[in-house]
């Protein structure tokens, strides 16, 4: 079984951290694909050794990633 979840990656100084929201699980890498890689590999970590209480309590339904505009100043 497979499951489609958001990745947001953003650079954090020298890297990059990738964050999954509907799980609130991050990792991080030195490339957007590394991080991204990454934080594939940790979800599916997650997946093995979260009890399934643990997955239901987590998981979030519906994650919408948008932009704002917003007056500054």
């Amino acid at each position: 079984m497979t499951r489609r979840l958001t990745a947001i990656v953003e650079r954090e100084g020298e890297g990059y951290v990738a964050l999954c929201p509907e799980l609130d699980v991050a990792s991080q890498g030195e490339t957007v694909a590394e991080a991204r890689d990454n934080l594939a590999e940790a979800l599916a970590l997650f997946f093995e050794t979260a009890p399934p209480g643990e997955v239901d309590r987590r998981l979030r339904g519906e994650v919408y990633v948008t932009q704002i505009e917003v007056a500054v100043g």
